[in-house]
């Protein structure tokens, strides 16, 4: 993993707005690197506790499991309410 691809990752993460969120794969699309939505995941495992990496979701719109509760919890303190695990698909 280069130090280029990290950068760009995290820049797109710090841009979501508070109250919004994205999906790993929008977040790799965003930093140039389509198809690499678990690359995201390893990339704020590991350097992403100083950013919003809370805004950042599963493809269905659930959390990662591991971090589930805390980044619920995080989310909800800007708005955002999970349905059963699950972020509510928009209409």
């Amino acid at each position: 993993m280069d130090d280029a691809a990290v950068e760009r990752v995290r820049e797109v993460v710090r841009s979501i707005p508070p109250g919004e969120t994205s999906t790993y794969g929008e977040v790799a699309a965003r930093a140039g690197m389509p198809g690499r939505a678990r690359m995201v995941g390893r990339i704020l495992a590991e350097d992403g506790h100083d950013i919003p990496w809370h805004r950042v979701l599963r493809a269905d719109g659930t959390c990662a499991k591991h971090v589930a509760q805390e980044q619920a919890a995080r989310l909800r303190t800007e708005g955002i309410l999970l349905v059963d695990g699950r972020l509510p698909r928009r209409p």
